[in-house]
């Protein structure tokens, strides 16, 4: 049966499985955790995860991390990154929170994206590389969160000429206002496909 999603030019990309998001005690667990079990993100990203396996889809993983050297080079540092990085050390290189949350860790024959330090996987990192040398040309994308790093992923991909879909219901945000814009407006508009989680698996 034709797909949508040929296995040898189509990845899921997974962004941000991360302890301090998904495991109790991770620094932002707390604030993100009502709004996950809201839009039953865990559950429908795992059920995602386990059918992209089971069709034989790439998965990408694309992790967040900083220390105190990521953004030297950065004249005018946002307070944001002050804030949420410098200070609190979210997702801080070789600690805890900074690992895969271990339901979501990767498997054998899965691709690793060297890590984030703002929200879109492609900046500073060995994404486009990694991609064209697998001869990637479609993304799927899922994780966290879907108003930061999800759509500046896509963005991003969109820009590089990279067929996006967003999986909708395996995304999710700190309110439901942020949540609620990047599945209205940006995930249609940047996405040349915008599905959930069963009509993904459907296509494989």
């Amino acid at each position: 049966m034709t797909t949508e999603y040929p296995r040898d030019i189509s990845a899921l990309v997974i962004i941000d499985p991360l302890n301090d998001f998904l495991s109790p005690g991770g620094k932002l667990h707390d604030g993100i955790k009502d709004e996950m079990e809201r839009v039953s993100f865990l559950p429908n990203l795992m059920r995602l995860v386990e059918g992209a396996r089971k069709a034989g889809l790439q998965i990408i993983y694309a992790p967040h991390g900083v220390d105190e050297h990521s953004f030297d080079d950065v004249p005018f540092l946002h307070s944001y990154l002050h804030k949420n990085t410098r200070d609190k050390q979210y997702f801080w290189k070789g600690t805890w929170g900074a690992e895969f949350y271990e339901p979501l860790r990767p498997q054998e024959g899965d691709i690793v994206i060297s890590q984030h330090r703002l929200w879109n996987s492609f900046r500073g990192t060995d994404m486009q590389e990694k991609l064209q040398a697998r001869g990637i040309q479609k993304v799927a994308l899922c994780g966290l969160t879907s108003h930061k790093c999800v759509e500046s992923t896509g963005r991003h991909a969109f820009e590089e000429g990279y067929h996006v879909t967003f999986i909708n219901d395996a995304t999710a945000e700190f309110n439901r206002g942020e949540h609620a814009a990047a599945l209205t407006y940006s995930f249609p508009l940047i996405g040349h496909a915008d599905l959930t989680v069963d009509q993904f698996l459907a296509k494989l």
